[in-house]
């Protein structure tokens, strides 16, 4: 396991801690037969639910990943896309409001 890999887990486990103090779930997010959709899918109390990809601060979206965020974006979804300990604080400051 890379040293970005590492960080990407621990970026991971840091944004499931931050939701799950706020009242919410972070769950992972695979569905079979469909590539490239977010890791995460994030409930949030009141019934507001958006897609999280996390990636290590190196990585960027693939082709494939950045049409599966504009398609959950066509249909109305909130999709955000983490790569630092920072990322998450601005993500929490936006859900929060």
């Amino acid at each position: 396991m890379g040293c970005f890999e590492i960080l990407e887990s621990k970026i991971e486990a840091k944004l499931k801690g931050e939701v799950e103090n706020l009242g919410g779930m972070c769950l992972k997010f695979t569905s079979p037969g469909m590539a490239g959709v977010p890791d995460r899918l994030v409930l949030l109390p009141l019934g507001r639910v958006v897609f999280v990809e996390l990636k290590a601060p190196v990585n960027k979206l693939r082709p494939l990943q950045k049409k599966r965020k504009k398609q959950l974006e066509k249909l109305g979804f909130k999709v955000y896309v983490i790569d630092s300990y920072e990322g998450i604080e601005d993500f929490l400051q936006e859900v929060i409001k």
